[in-house]
């Protein structure tokens, strides 16, 4: 059901919160709260979320593809299996969200991931630079071509994950459990 930007918004205020299914495709929804709202299996294609509010939102199996996510907050938010394509999260603070079996491509710049559940997600060719990712659960994820610059793994859990030509420039290792099940104790690691 296609909605504009602004009902979306007059449904909300009214007390309204589920949103599933929902065509926003395009939308413009830079620096909106939407926090606890359910968008699941939504479309949000293209839209600009820039600096919204979405923590606690419910977005399984939404489409999120060409969508700028910059400084966005979903903390805690259900992302599972969520496409997210070719997408910009930069600076956005994803803390304890649920991305298991999330699909992207993306630039996740100085990304805050701690504590996030990134279980076989796929992050082919993404691009991570002073990313944290402390106590961030990526078992069996897809990490294939994946730049990883100064990001911070501490007691993140990589078990079994795919890092075929993934780099790790200047990475923080600490409790860190590796794709082969390895721990390393204290390192910070390029290779």
């Amino acid at each position: 059901m296609r909605i504009t930007a602004e009902e979306l918004l007059q449904r909300y205020a009214a007390g309204e919160r589920d949103f599933t299914g929902v065509d926003l495709s395009g939308a413009d929804l830079s620096g909106v709260n939407l926090s606890g709202a359910n968008l699941s299996f939504a479309n949000l294609s293209r839209a600009n979320l820039i600096g919204s509010n979405l923590s606690g939102a419910n977005f399984f199996r939404a489409n999120l593809d060409g969508s700028d996510l910059t400084r966005i907050n979903l903390i805690g938010a259900n992302l599972e299996r969520t496409r997210f394509g070719s997408i910009f999260l930069v600076d956005a603070n994803l803390s304890g969200a649920n991305l298991s079996g999330a699909t992207m491509s993306a630039d996740l710049s100085g990304a805050n991931l701690s504590g996030a559940n990134l279980t076989g997600a796929d992050l082919y060719r993404s691009y991570l630079k002073d990313t944290i990712l402390t106590d961030a659960n990526l078992t069996g994820a897809d990490l294939t071509n994946v730049y990883f610059e100064n990001a911070d793994f501490t007691n993140a859990n990589l078990l079994n994950a795919a890092a075929a030509h993934c780099t790790f420039d200047c990475v923080i290792l600490h409790n860190t459990t590796m794709p082969d099940g390895s721990i390393i104790t204290d390192n910070r690691w390029s290779g």
